[in-house]
């Protein structure tokens, strides 16, 4: 049996926490650091060029200091973007995150599925080839939201947040030509299932709405199935790059994960 050393957590902001509430259940003793990149936050209305030349970079950084067992990249833009360089830059198991398209289509009864991401994200080769690969029988939809990202910020610092933005950003996906028809939503942003039930609450039209952070956390756990955890849960730490970000504003929300320790990095 291996010494356990923290499992890494990576994501832009705090969408990460939705991939890592799986990941606690299934491995509730694992030593978690939870590493937001707030100062390059957001990723998703970054250039391609900008997040391939920055994770990879960052996580050499955070690997460094870490020496985690394992690192997710619970972000689908860096994963899209960046999780070939990253796994060739890094001597160690990384776990990325892709668009839920795959089972989305396997759900989905009227063949129309919408994909909500960041602008990033759903511009991607990568979405291309899931959605031919695997729901090249389904009409495919795609809304690319910023501002979906800052409320599911909003809501982890206990904002309240407008119900009217929910709608009209799903009526800027629903408006396209077909949508009508759609059934079943892929939640291409791990900041989007933080506010799964206000989207649910505001949809138009029956819905479902699928995301993978239950499929990354079971890979998550099957990697590290030799592991020796220890006998308790630790103290979790989140990690927030930069100065600009009030992380105490996020103190609670974070918490509520398990992470008790803030630090900047």
């Amino acid at each position: 049996m291996k010494r356990p050393r923290p499992l890494l957590v990576f994501d832009s902001g705090v969408g990460g926490l939705s991939v890592l509430r799986p990941i606690r259940a299934l491995l509730p003793n694992a030593p978690i650091v939870y590493a937001a990149d707030s100062a390059g936050y957001p990723y998703g209305t970054k250039s391609a060029s900008e997040i391939a030349a920055r994770v990879p970079a960052l996580l050499g950084r955070l690997a460094e200091r870490f020496d985690p067992e394992l690192i997710v990249i619970a972000c689908n833009t860096a994963s899209t973007i960046a999780l070939d360089a990253v796994r060739a830059a890094l001597d160690l198991p990384i776990v990325g995150t892709v668009p839920a398209i795959k089972p989305a289509a396997a759900l989905s009864v009227t063949r129309a599925i919408g994909v909500l991401g960041t602008p990033a994200t759903v511009v991607q080769p990568y979405v291309d080839r899931l959605a031919a690969e695997f729901a090249g029988d389904c009409r495919i939809l795609r809304h690319g939201s910023a501002d979906l990202v800052d409320l599911a910020e909003a809501k982890l610092r206990g904002e309240a947040t407008d119900p009217a933005a929910y709608r009209a950003i799903l009526d800027d996906l629903l408006g396209q030509p077909g949508g009508e028809e759609v059934d079943t939503v892929v939640l291409a942003c791990t900041h989007f299932p933080l506010v799964e039930e206000e989207l649910a609450a505001a949809a138009p039209q029956e819905l479902r709405f699928v995301d993978g952070k239950e499929g990354i956390a079971r890979r998550t756990a099957w990697l590290l199935r030799d592991t020796a955890w220890p006998e308790f849960p630790g103290e979790g730490t989140a990690l927030f790059t930069g100065k600009s970000s009030d992380i105490g504003a996020y103190r609670a929300g974070l918490a509520a994960f398990g992470l008790t320790r803030l630090e900047r990095f």
